[in-house]
């Protein structure tokens, strides 16, 4: 079975094929190019080095957001059509999780974090099995802070934007923080394909109620939220 993958969903491009297991090729980079210009020759050129043809893939994964509102549209945008066009399924996969699949070899938590500006983050908590812990969503960073400040194992963060963020989150869980390498900071497709292997494919007709999710909350729900988990108010 050969797999396209395709993540836009901020500011990194990354774009691979896999065949019946094994990773054949991948482009991945964070340079600030526009996904709307460098997506489509991306794809074009991946396929081109994996000596394959449109025709030739059997499925197609994207990240589904959240992220970026442009970046999560330009890729569902594009695999929904050339999933459409081409008769294959299409499974959308959480970017939030995808980062975190870079880090399953970590004893402990992992934590990816995307900045959503004015001091929110898109966030969630992961198993090195990459179970959810605590579900991906859109948080003031004091709000997902103090919900990690609450666990005994230690918390890896994993993402190009937890250096905005890693001086609060050191202050708050102290050594308990761990920071990724660099390496493990940027999406990868290879792993959107290898956690859409173990999900459902969205049939032809399936994918016309396929859409992004962009797990934004209104800044004034986030506010009210993190002021209710000061007050113990709420779950953690």
């Amino acid at each position: 079975m050969i797999w396209l993958g395709i993540d836009t969903s901020n500011v990194p491009l990354t774009v691979a094929v896999v065949q019946d297991g094994q990773l054949v090729v991948e482009w991945t980079s964070s340079m600030k190019v526009t996904h709307s210009i460098g997506a489509m020759p991306s794809i074009e050129e991946v396929l081109k080095k994996a000596n394959l043809v449109p025709g030739d893939l059997d499925a197609i994964a994207v990240s589904e957001g959240p992220g970026s509102y442009t970046g999560v549209r330009i890729g569902v945008t594009i695999a929904k059509t050339l999933a459409w066009s081409l008769k294959i399924p299409l499974v959308g996969v959480s970017s939030i999780q995808a980062l975190a699949g870079n880090a399953t070899l970590f004893n402990g938590f992992i934590c990816p974090i995307m900045d959503a500006r004015r001091n929110h983050v898109f966030a969630g908590l992961y198993s090195n099995s990459m179970e959810s812990v605590i579900p991906d969503g859109h948080f003031a960073i004091e709000t997902i802070i103090e919900s990690l400040s609450t666990k005994e194992e230690q918390i890896l963060f994993v993402g190009k934007d937890v250096d905005i963020h890693w001086d609060y989150i050191q202050s708050v869980l102290g050594d308990k923080a761990i920071r990724a390498p660099f390496h493990a900071d940027l999406p990868r497709a290879s792993v959107i394909i290898d956690l859409a292997i173990n999900k459902p494919l969205l049939s032809h007709e399936e994918m016309h109620q396929f859409v992004p999710k962009y797990n934004r909350i209104a800044e004034a729900e986030a506010n009210w939220n993190a002021e209710q988990l000061k007050a113990g108010k709420m779950d953690e």
